[in-house]
């Protein structure tokens, strides 16, 4: 009788270490498996260059309030990160081109308070490493010039930061939205590229030049009016003074509208050049001197056009990296000069036809 009733209860315990067996291992394959955190994206202000120690499960993910819905600042937070990831797996792996620049690392400003950036200038906020550079292009956009760097910048996977003129913008608005598209990063640059230390200039508008008087707001909100209104949304709170004249009242004033002001670490002074192998040597020549920098092209300019492919290709063989600098917030316009360009810009002609082909005289002189 003992003997039954042991062998009775040595079945049982035998049946359910089997059951609990089988579920601990069917939980087991049923868990996913860990996701790599090489591809978890950082939500602080700098993402880390490639080789850097990735991010943790909980620097990615927004906190959601009480009430479980996330906050509108660590919504923005995760866009950005998500952004600056993407830019760094395009440097990875871009497509056509093995050995291209790519981006190493993307960095927020905060413009908060107007600070000035490019060693010419200000030397507080030097931020670059050896080796680094941002690339900046002014006076865009313009036809063929433009979309040959975009292109090029294209074929290295790698950003830059655009000033285009106002007036220009409002010519080309196609041609600007083109440069948002490819994740660049678009600031302003006045609205025709006046000197704003003084308050007369002379301004090629619609292929003839004309004499104009202009306050240095009138320039910089103007400008920033129509590049907004060219790309049809906010722009960068990013602005870069003409020929780098940069009056103390007009720093003061961008200070106000939290606006980050841009100087550089070298000009290449492209504009003074005719052939891409002079801009090809000014760049080069002058980064191999300072190291790394912020460095002033032009993208309305031809030769910089032609040359800034080869310049790329330099960058990438000198063993340099390109950083890409992207703001915290948005700017926005002040509605009294979005009211003033509307005025400026012309219904452009959608049809392609003459007035004569639309137009005739039927009766009457």
């Amino acid at each position: 009788m003992v003997k039954s009733v042991i062998k009775v209860v040595v079945v049982c315990a035998s049946v359910l270490a089997g059951v609990f067996v089988l579920v601990f291992n069917t939980g087991s394959m049923q868990r996913p498996a860990p996701v790599p955190e090489s591809i978890i994206p950082k939500t602080t202000a700098a993402v880390p260059s490639i080789s850097a120690a990735p991010a943790s499960d909980a620097a990615a993910t927004p906190q959601a309030d009480v009430t479980g819905s996330i906050s509108s600042r660590e919504r923005t937070t995760a866009l950005a990160s998500a952004a600056a990831a993407s830019s760094l797996a395009d440097a990875r792996s871009c497509f056509g081109n093995p050995n291209a620049l790519g981006v190493s690392r993307v960095v927020e400003v905060d413009t908060t308070g107007g600070p000035g950036f490019g060693a010419e200038h200000f030397k507080g906020m030097d931020f670059l490493r050896p080796g680094e550079v941002v690339l900046t292009f002014d006076d865009g956009p313009w036809p063929n010039n433009t979309p040959k760097v975009l292109t090029a910048l294209a074929h290295h996977c790698t950003k830059a930061i655009f000033f285009p003129i106002g007036l220009h913008a409002t010519y080309a608005p196609d041609l600007l939205k083109q440069v948002v598209a490819a994740g660049h990063t678009v600031g302003s640059h006045t609205w025709c590229h006046q000197n704003l230390s003084k308050t007369k200039g002379r301004c090629l508008i619609n292929g003839r030049v004309q004499n104009v008087e202009y306050t240095f707001k009138d320039e910089i909100e103007q400008g920033i009016s129509a590049v907004t209104w060219a790309l049809g949304g906010p722009i960068a709170p990013f602005f870069r003074f003409p020929g780098l004249q940069q009056p103390p009242e007009a720093l003061t004033y961008l200070g106000t509208r939290n606006i980050a002001i841009f100087s550089a670490d070298f000009d290449s002074f492209d504009f003074k050049m005719r052939r891409p192998e002079q801009v090809r040597e000014s760049v080069m020549a002058k980064l191999k001197k300072h190291g790394k920098g912020i460095i002033l092209m032009h993208d309305f300019q031809h030769a910089t056009a032609d040359a800034i492919a080869q310049i790329l290709d330099d960058l990438k063989a000198g063993g340099y990296k390109v950083v890409q600098m992207r703001p915290r917030d948005q700017l926005k316009p002040l509605p009294e000069y979005d009211a003033i360009v509307m005025k400026e810009i012309k219904t452009p002609n959608v049809s392609g036809r003459s007035v004569e082909s639309v137009v005739r005289t039927v009766e009457g002189n």
